[in-house]
């Protein structure tokens, strides 16, 4: 690729399952520049013991985001939106959204797949789909509506995932990007088409849902009003990578194939990047997931729970008045001794509790350990553990890759934890590359450039990223004292 003779401006829309921004990004002489234009909660509503996301709210900040463009006269050439996974809205028949999309952690799919799986079995599901089983999939969420007999899903004409209904939202155009339905276990990774017998099975009609687009499609132009709304001209909004975490995957800046990454942020996601999925018993049997990549690649993944379990604690802090920085969270984990205490991170104790706090200290109790008490005593534990579960999931992973693992790369808000980039390194034994921090903003807008034409591959791509950022690289370090809190750890999540 060559950019040296002209300037390019992208608009990057990027929500995640606590909050979102806006992203203007410059492209020019093959190198990558981009600039926060807004940023703003992304809250969960609940009502009646239903929980929700606000889309329209949403869509009202992503016309603040573009209209913040505007009004620094840059012209945009394109949009594109990515968001977190398996969430979605159900449209009528005169295209009106008939309810606010319900959040994957409401409680209403609890149970759900142990039910469904009376219909298909568990292991017909995971054979069909390459998707671990997770309450909140979206087949369980569908299904989890049609036993509530939920108004919105009887009505519904379409079904569109959260990046496609804003595009849709944006353009009119409804689509269904290949990589955010690959999340929903809908999807038939080896033909890449929606598996219909999954849904007539629940009796919804597959119909709902849209025929696969790849990344890198136009999905159409700003629809005249929302382009008079902004004050900008009417641009393509184009498919990128929809699910974020498949949009950072794009932006690792890796030299050969021979890595992991780990997409860290409220969710940490371990995987690797293969041609093929890979749907085995062993797969099954640790329950990783097959999602889809840019040029038909399969990210083949591990979900973890990640700075959820920080961010939970924090809120707590902040309503009894102690607000931390993330400098001093990382300051406070330094100051007090290491595997004190250690934790599951994906308990199911831990995924939507009422105190964070006090479920940490149920955990170490149940499993005689002593109790964090202090609030640096707390964020220790945390990194510590997750570094463990890292380990657990690496190795785990191994099994099944088809080429060594010899490095990873750390992409995302958490890659700026040098404290726990270190400990990642120490736990697993394998260098731990870190950044880019903004490697879901970089793969959406490097998308949004090969849906112009501007580059032809991923490899291009990775070229570009790797000429705009720097990297730092973690050895490992104190690796007996690591292998001693491993072997402990291996007992308190068994």
């Amino acid at each position: 690729m060559n950019t040296s003779k002209h300037t390019h401006h992208f608009f990057a829309f990027d929500l995640g399952a606590t909050s979102g921004r806006s992203i203007l990004a410059t492209l020019s002489n093959n190198k990558l520049e981009l600039k926060e234009l807004t940023r703003f909660p992304n809250k969960i509503i609940r009502i009646h013991d239903k929980y929700y996301w606000d889309i329209l709210a949403l869509f009202d900040e992503l016309k603040n985001g573009l209209k913040a463009a505007s009004s620094i006269g840059v012209n945009i050439d394109a949009i594109g939106i990515d968001t977190w996974g398996v969430d979605f809205v159900f449209l009528g028949g005169d295209g009106t959204l008939l309810s606010q999309p319900r959040s994957y952690r409401d409680p209403y799919t609890n149970g759900i797949p142990e039910e469904y799986f009376k219909i298909i079995s568990k292991e017909e599901v995971y054979n069909l789909t390459g998707i671990q089983i997770m309450n909140f999939n979206s087949l369980f969420q569908i299904f989890a509506a049609k036993k509530e007999n939920f108004a919105a899903l009887n009505s519904a004409k379409d079904l569109l995932f959260m990046p496609d209904a804003l595009s849709y939202m944006l353009t009119g155009k409804k689509i269904c990007e290949y990589t955010i339905a690959s999340t929903s276990q809908l999807l038939n990774p080896k033909t890449k088409k929606t598996e219909s017998k999954l849904l007539e099975a629940i009796n919804v009609d597959p119909s709902i849902i849209q025929s696969i687009v790849m990344p890198g499609q136009v999905v159409g132009c700003l629809l005249d009003s929302v382009a008079k709304e902004c004050d900008i001209k009417k641009v393509p909004v184009i498919a990128v990578a929809g699910h974020d975490t498949a949009s950072a995957v794009v932006a690792v800046p890796a030299q050969d194939e021979n890595f992991a990454y780990l997409s860290s942020g409220t969710w940490s996601l371990m995987g690797i990047e293969v041609k093929e999925p890979i749907i085995n018993i062993d797969s099954f049997d640790m329950n990783f997931t097959n999602e889809g990549g840019v040029e038909g690649t399969t990210r083949f993944l591990k979900n973890i729970t990640g700075m959820w379990l920080l961010e939970q604690c924090r809120k707590e802090w902040e309503n009894t008045g102690k607000i931390y920085t993330y400098p001093e969270i990382v300051a406070m984990s330094e100051s007090v001794e290491g595997f004190q205490s250690l934790i599951d991170p994906d308990h199911s104790s831990f995924a939507n509790p009422d105190s964070m706090i006090d479920s940490i200290i149920s955990f170490c109790r149940v499993t005689d350990q002593k109790a964090p008490y202090s609030d640096a005593e707390f964020i220790r534990c945390i990194f510590d553990s997750l570094a463990l579960k890292y380990r657990y999931v690496l190795e785990c992973l191994q099994k099944m890759a088809p080429f060594k693992i010899e490095k990873l790369h750390v992409i995302g808000g958490g890659s700026q934890n040098n404290l726990l980039n270190q400990a990642t390194a120490n736990s697993i034994g394998i260098p731990v590359v870190a950044g880019p921090r903004e490697a879901t903003a970089i793969g959406n807008v490097m998308i949004q450039a090969k849906g112009l034409g501007l580059v032809s591959s991923l490899h291009e791509i990775r070229q570009i990223i790797n000429n705009s950022i720097t990297t730092e690289t973690f050895y490992p370090q104190d690796t007996l004292l690591w292998q001693g809190a491993y072997n402990r750890f291996i007992q308190y999540i068994k």
